[in-house]
């Protein structure tokens, strides 16, 4: 497996050319766990975007270290459309989707595959159940049975542990520990600092602009949140867009 690093280099990212992120510059490394972490607002979300290729630079490169690998990125929950009429199999086999095509059919080989990751994320005899029908914890596994499906080197995870019970989080965090001991690189937007600490080797903390970078128990030392906190306001609707980096 090809192994994913990246480097941020004086990256800036926004909307409408307005700044959400500033002059970032961080590396990851291959094979690690990561987690970003920062206030709201602060553009932790924005910089997976980004990552994955949906969000274009305002200035600034995301560059990774040998050819693209294949991305897997894992949106907030909030952002997936659970009234479209898919069931639980259909939806989770979007992640074969570059192996056989939109429109192509699940030969034995992937119906096997699909049905391996169901039982992987304890969504066994769920196949047929439709999406809207799910409850929270259900529909994230079933999110997490669609990531294991595009086995992919680079895995990002936008708020993956939101609004479901302890049991389903404890299940879906073995499955991102198993990522990495087989070496795929994991980034991680999350907002429960003890999760960060007990699972986490590495955080990078944003507030807008880089705040820390390194070891997690570092980078969320005291000084660091307290200064991320002061750091991130309202955005200003009139702020002047950014064209040059820093002096």
């Amino acid at each position: 497996m090809t192994r994913a690093a990246l480097q941020f280099q004086d990256l800036t990212l926004g909307y409408d050319r307005h700044p959400a992120v500033h002059h970032l510059c961080a590396s990851i490394a291959a094979g690690s766990m990561t987690a970003i972490v920062g206030p709201n607002g602060a553009g932790k979300s924005t910089l997976l975007k980004a990552v994955a290729g949906a969000l274009a630079p305002l200035a600034g490169a995301v560059l990774f270290e040998a050819a693209r690998p294949r991305v897997a990125w894992l949106p907030q929950a909030a952002d997936v459309d659970r009234s479209f009429p898919l069931s639980v199999g259909a939806f989770a086999a979007m992640g074969l989707w570059s192996r056989i095509g939109m429109f192509g059919g699940l030969g034995r080989g992937d119906r096997a595959r699909l049905t391996a990751a169901l039982e992987a994320v304890g969504m066994a005899g769920f196949a047929d159940r439709p999406i809207g029908a799910l409850s929270g914890g259900q529909m994230q596994r079933t999110l997490f049975a669609r990531l294991l499906l595009q086995d992919a080197e680079l895995i990002l995870l936008d708020e993956p542990f939101v609004a479901i019970d302890a049991r389903t989080t404890a299940d879906l965090m073995a499955l991102v520990a198993r990522w990495r001991g087989e070496g795929r690189t994991v980034i991680a937007v999350l907002h429960d600092l003890e999760m960060v600490r007990a699972h986490f080797p590495q955080t990078l903390l944003l507030a807008r602009e880089l705040i820390a970078h390194g070891p997690t128990a570092e980078a969320l030392s005291a000084a660091n949140l307290l200064r991320a906190r002061a750091m991130v306001e309202a955005p200003d609707p009139f702020a002047p867009v950014c064209e040059r980096g820093p002096a």
